[in-house]
């Protein structure tokens, strides 16, 4: 593997490395209850319904990612599994904690997920004797000041990083740190030989079964394919993953999360939903999450689309499901006029007489706030007053904790709110949640 290219110094080459918290929700909830070390745990999806995080505990006991938890029942009261509710307000602000101090280590960062983090680290070696010592110091320093447990894997792409940091969990000798760059070509050919193609970035289980059609089997047999051949059988993605793991950088960090063109904010109900003003609420909510992330990529929106759905699983009952899509006079991002906007689509689409399980919207026809043309015959005095009042409302809910301040007034009792029966606290964002430490 060409590691260091020629006519390059070894400060210049490019250098990737791929932080992963392991097991991250269950490791968020370990860090605030140390009684959970050691036990096997389920971290549960929305509704309680289905398992989304595991502990290694519980992989060991063949649990697999998305069984149902009333599946696991007798499996859980077997082996003690302790089952949480998923709470993601805790989950999303370790997960900023974790890139903050990333940032330390390296200023070039690419946040890939909730729980992983490209860095370029290219020239460290001139801070650090080695990379893997580099990568043993961010270990120490994330389990020391956040709890949590993460590997780290090097390599010169980005794929090579990814499938180091597959190494470093997998294999024990590595103790969670896998730099591809400090072993030599038959080291990495015996590694390479013993991991199979679908644990390759990018190649998902349709891709991975067509490959060992093909006779495509392991990542080292990839390797050495011609990418000409697998451009021609299955396409320019397929050609650059086999580049890059030669060791050729064809994917660039991409330190700016580009704007998202369409938003989506929705949710299945806790329980069956039957009013109309039980789903404008539910609606109301999802319009304000989406409204918030559309102002804060400083992007407006010039239709919305409200959809409503009865449960299919449910044969037993009725079944409806629809949508619409309003547009909109002038591209906004206000939250009162995207809310008015959604509850006129939902009064047309709703039908009395359903039990829906869920119902969301989604914001298309996105662009830059700076880029769209103002009317000639808007009132810019109430385009900027509004923009000060989001801005406000934001700020408010960021300080105090989200929906603080919302424009639909909710009843208190809200049977369309998602079902978290085993919910922990928010530890870190909310005042009355903060743990308290007694001394003696």
């Amino acid at each position: 593997m060409p590691t260091n290219p020629t006519n390059k110094t070894n400060t210049e080459r490019q250098v990737f490395a791929l932080v992963d918290v392991n097991n991250f929700y269950v490791s968020c909830e370990r860090t605030f209850n140390p009684k959970l070390e050691n036990r096997p745990l389920v971290v549960l999806s929305n509704n309680d319904g289905c398992a989304v995080a595991r502990s290694n505990e519980v992989k060991a006991l063949g649990v697999k990612m998305g069984t149902p938890w009333f599946q696991l029942k007798d499996l859980a009261k077997k082996h003690h599994i302790v089952a949480l509710s998923s709470n993601y307000t805790l989950y999303g602000d370790m997960s900023d904690r974790v890139m903050t101090l990333l940032r330390e280590f390296s200023p070039h960062v690419e946040v890939y997920s909730i729980d992983e983090c490209f860095l370029s680290v290219q020239g460290m070696n001139l801070l650090w004797p080695s990379a893997t010592q580099l990568g043993q110091t961010m270990r120490k320093r994330i389990r020391q000041w956040l709890g949590l447990p993460v590997c780290v894997g090097f390599g010169p792409s980005k794929t090579l990083a990814k499938l180091a940091n597959h190494i470093a969990k997998k294999q024990l000798a590595f103790e969670g740190v896998c730099d591809l760059g400090s072993l030599s070509a038959e080291q990495i050919y015996a590694l390479f030989s013993n991991i199979a193609v679908r644990e390759v970035w990018g190649v998902g289980s349709q891709i991975s079964a067509k490959l060992e059609a093909a006779g495509i089997k392991t990542v080292q047999q990839l390797r050495d394919t011609p990418p000409a051949w697998l451009r021609t059988k299955f396409g320019v993605v397929m050609e650059r993953t086999a580049r890059e793991l030669n060791g050729v950088s064809c994917l660039a960090l991409e330190e700016i999360t580009p704007p998202r063109k369409q938003i989506i904010s929705s949710r299945s109900f806790g329980q069956m939903v039957y009013k109309r003003a039980d789903l404008e609420e539910s609606v109301a909510s999802h319009v304000s999450t989406a409204a918030e992330k559309l102002r804060a990529q400083h992007s407006v929106c010039n239709a919305i689309q409200v959809f409503i759905h009865t449960n299919p699983f449910r044969e037993q009952d009725p079944q409806y499901a629809n949508s619409i899509t309003v547009p909109l006079t002038c591209a906004s991002s206000d939250t009162r006029l995207l809310i008015r906007a959604a509850l006129f689509g939902l009064k047309r689409i709703y039908r009395p007489g359903f039990a829906y399980k869920k119902a969301g919207v989604m914001l298309t026809g996105i662009s830059a706030a700076a880029l769209v043309q103002k009317s000639l015959f808007a009132d810019h005095a109430l385009d900027e007053k509004s923009a000060r009042l989001m801005a406000a409302m934001d700020q408010l809910n960021r300080r105090y904790g989200n929906q603080t301040v919302t424009v639909f007034s909710t009843a208190t009792q809200k049977p369309w709110s998602m079902r978290r029966e085993n919910k922990t606290p928010c530890y870190t964002t909310q005042w009355n949640d903060v743990p308290v430490a007694y001394a003696r």
